[in-house]
Formats: C-alpha cells, structure tokens, sequence
C-alpha cells in the first residue's frame, strides 16, 4: 500500500473503532470553508469530538501523534469552528482526539485514542 491507501485504510479502521467504542461518527474527511479540515467528527455522550487519525506501519520514527504539531493542530482547529459555525455557533462541548492506528503486517491493527489531546487557544473562543 502507498502512503495515500495506508491513510485512508486507518481512517476507516479509526471509525470502525469509534462506532464499536459508543462514539456516534457523524462525518468523515469534513472540508471546511476557511481551509481547515477534520478527519472524524463523532459524538461522544455530550461532547463533540473533533478526531484527527494519524496512522503509521511502525512506531521505528516515534509515535503516529507526534506528527499532530502547532500547525496541524491549526488546521483542525478551523475545520472545528467551521463545523460550529454550520450548527450555528451552539454552546457545545466539544474537545480535540487523535486517533493512533499502528498497522503492522500479519497482526490486527492497534487502535488508541488520545482524549483531549489539545485544547483550543483562549482567545479562539472570544465571541462564542
């Protein structure tokens, strides 16, 4: 598999896992307007949970979440608020997941969530 089918391959796996976990999968691949994107949106009791899925064949080059840095992080960060702005800006809670899927040939692919895994800037959240 190349890069692209790995990718796409631990997307479904990611939501598979959250469905089967009592998390709601509401949207997948979400594009926002203002450039921002979402790999999972899903519902979790009450909270919103924006999930970004970072999938690798080996943990050789360190974990699949510390590839979700400052700018990614921003990335997501708008995709979320365009999401909001489209339910009309609700008073929700929502948080920020990373799904790590480790996909190793010949074994069952390892999903684990990282909950929370980071927040929004205070200032992000003025006027909402």
């Amino acid at each position: 598999m190349d890069r692209a089918e790995i990718g796409r391959m631990g997307e479904l796996i990611a939501a598979r896992w959250l469905a089967s976990h009592g998390r709601r999968v509401l949207y997948r691949n979400y594009r926002g307007v203002n450039r921002g994107e979402v790999d999972i949106v899903a519902r979790h009791r009450d909270v919103l949970s924006f999930v970004e899925v970072k999938t690798r064949t080996s943990t050789a080059f360190g974990r699949p979440a510390d590839a979700v840095g400052p700018d990614k992080q921003r990335l997501i960060q708008r995709g979320a608020m365009d999401w909001l702005r489209l339910l009309g800006n609700p008073r929700i809670k929502f948080r920020f997941d990373i799904a790590e899927v480790i996909l190793t040939e010949g074994e069952l692919p390892h999903v684990h969530i990282i909950e929370n895994a980071f927040q929004m800037p205070d200032s992000s959240l003025a006027g909402r």
